[in-house]
């Protein structure tokens, strides 16, 4: 063979073995985690009811605008209150400033057992889903001689309203509304009750603006009728209450109707 097409042949060769390489000499890819596995071991552990409630006790308030404010709750004791006989109730207990509702079956809940006005008054308190799917708070209060109670994060959670209204509950009236609430957050708490009117806000914003003339206001059916006259409660959830006053009040804050 000539030794010019031979040199030639050899380097071909060499050249397609160098640019594919041998089987044996390829390198492997390195193993990948499977997605759910490093997600696993990354993520952080859910914090326990007590490690919230502990947390939660050292957060700030939210300050109260307005002047008159009268303390409901002492934050060491339930002096003006008792705990409401629902049957099979969760515990209460008072814990660094807090009052605690642990979960009860269903309902867990205090009364007020001092005097308590039927009109002109507003009262404020911040509250907390510790856990739980369920209402964290409900407020029952007088309005003249009835009695209705504010649900806030019913109906698995999310539901906002007055119960009850013409015979429809929280969760089927015209104040009915549906809001994120998420657990271990305080959410400041106002009501405010008039001569012919009832006004809510859960923080900056005003979830119920009801003109209570010619409306018939009662309770929901149920052993929520106990937390009569004023009285807190929850329904299948664990949660947090403090910071509970009242003060006296003229008229609405809003007198639009």
């Amino acid at each position: 063979m000539n030794k010019k097409i031979l040199l030639f042949t050899l380097g071909v060769v060499l050249g397609v073995l160098a640019s594919t390489g041998c089987k044996s000499s390829r390198i492997m890819p390195s193993a990948v985690v499977p997605q759910s596995a490093a997600l696993t071991e990354s993520s952080e552990p859910t914090p326990t009811p007590r490690e919230i409630i502990r947390a939660a006790a050292a957060q700030p308030l939210t300050p109260v605008a307005g002047a008159g404010w009268h303390p409901l709750f002492d934050g060491s004791s339930l002096n003006g209150w008792r705990v409401t006989n629902f049957g099979v109730v969760g515990r209460v207990e008072l814990q660094a400033g807090l009052m605690v509702f642990w979960m009860g079956g269903p309902f867990t809940g205090v009364n007020y057992t001092n005097a308590f006005p039927q009109r002109n008054y507003e009262v404020t308190l911040e509250a907390m889903r510790v856990a739980g799917e369920d209402f964290f708070c409900g407020l029952t209060f007088p309005v003249g001689d009835a009695f209705a109670s504010l649900i806030v994060g019913g109906w698995g959670g999310s539901a906002v309203g007055i119960s009850s209204i013409d015979g429809a509950d929280a969760s089927e009236n015209e104040t009915t509304q549906t809001m994120t609430f998420a657990t271990g957050r305080w959410y400041r708490i106002r009501l405010r009750v008039s001569e012919q009117k009832i006004e809510a806000w859960i923080d900056q914003k005003k979830i119920v603006n009801l003109v209570t003339t010619g409306r018939k206001l009662s309770l929901r059916a149920g052993d929520i009728e106990l937390s009569k006259p004023f009285g807190l409660a929850s329904w299948l959830t664990t949660a947090a209450f403090r910071d509970l006053q009242i003060r006296a009040i003229a008229g609405p804050a809003d007198p639009t109707p």
